[in-house]
């Protein structure tokens, strides 16, 4: 179910209901030449539609498509709002939100929102606001490379490039690290990739997705147990 399908009497009504809102926020970036600029809100999206389609008391919001994508400036396309921006944002937007639905739950699919959710998050549950945020955990590499490429390529196929994926920068993250926060990715990948495309596959990115939508399921139930006839087998 989504919010942006209900009418206001609707989404009173499910609000009363005790529905929880879930809001995908990701952002619009450079994901090298093959990748739309799109990716990370795509993840955040489909995520939170597999949970709705898990439980019945699940409400999805419009996504933010906007983050903070300082380290992706240089690139074309990447529209970043910052750290500041994107906290308030959150914020208001939660605040808003609770008029309506009691439980709220951020669901990110961009590393560089982490800390401004967290701080938002904070500040929310300080003001008694019951908002939680969901950080998907998996391995691969950091940025449009195999990991990222999969998943797009089991969400949209049609969106992928797969004739452009070249690999970019392939060492670790933890030895560009200092590059990158001085330089931002400009400085260690000329084509915008941390990682090597070449490789990934629809049915490797339907697995992940799989195993993030559980993860997401999971943390939900263990903060809000629900009775069995809520959710769906």
């Amino acid at each position: 179910m989504f919010v942006a399908d209900l009418t206001w009497p609707e989404a009173g009504d499910l609000g009363n209901s005790g529905a929880l809102l879930v809001v995908p926020v990701g952002s619009t970036e450079q994901h090298g030449p093959h990748l739309p600029l799109s990716t990370d809100t795509d993840l955040a999206a489909a995520l939170c539609a597999g949970l709705a389609g898990r439980r019945r008391d699940v409400v999805v919001a419009p996504a933010v498509a906007y983050g903070a994508s300082g380290e992706h400036s240089g690139f074309p396309g990447t529209l970043s709002i910052g750290q500041a921006a994107l906290e308030l944002l959150i914020v208001e937007l939660c605040r808003s939100a609770t008029d309506t639905f009691e439980r709220i739950v951020l669901v990110n699919g961009h590393g560089g929102n982490v800390e401004p959710l967290r701080r938002a998050v904070t500040l929310l549950r300080s003001e008694s606001r019951d908002t939680r945020l969901f950080l998907p955990r998996y391995s691969g590499d950091a940025h449009a490379g195999r990991t990222e490429t999969s998943l797009q390529l089991a969400l949209s196929p049609d969106r992928v490039r797969a004739d452009r994926a070249r690999p970019g920068d392939t060492r670790p993250l933890s030895e560009v690290l200092p590059q990158l926060r001085a330089g931002g990715v400009r400085a260690v990948s000329a084509n915008g990739v941390l990682g090597d495309p070449t490789g990934a596959g629809a049915a490797e990115g339907e697995r992940l997705l799989t195993q993030l939508v559980n993860q997401l399921f999971d943390r939900v139930r263990q903060w809000w147990p629900e009775p069995e006839e809520r959710i769906r087998p």
